[in-house]
């Protein structure tokens, strides 16, 4: 089993540890790229790509792990893009 299905994996057992890295990571697989819009973006985040739908998010600060909600979201994006 390789990296991506790992974290696929782990991303469906909706773990509380899950980190912002880790997401970033998977998506990467899926062609996604990281885009801030700059400096006044705060803490706003988009992952886009070419083939599926933009993720838009909060990055997570003062913490590395996501929150709970995040994680069913993106689950959600994935499934509904036939990625998971």
């Amino acid at each position: 089993m390789g990296i991506k299905e790992k974290l696929i994996k782990r991303l469906k057992t909706k773990p509380k540890d899950f980190t912002f890295a880790e997401l970033e990571t998977l998506l990467r697989y899926f062609s996604y790229e990281l885009s801030n819009k700059g400096k006044t973006s705060g803490s706003r985040v988009t992952f886009i790509s070419d083939n599926h739908s933009p993720i838009m998010m909060h990055k997570p600060h003062n913490r590395k792990e996501l929150l709970e909600y995040q994680i069913k979201q993106i689950i959600s994006l994935l499934e509904e893009e036939g990625l998971i």
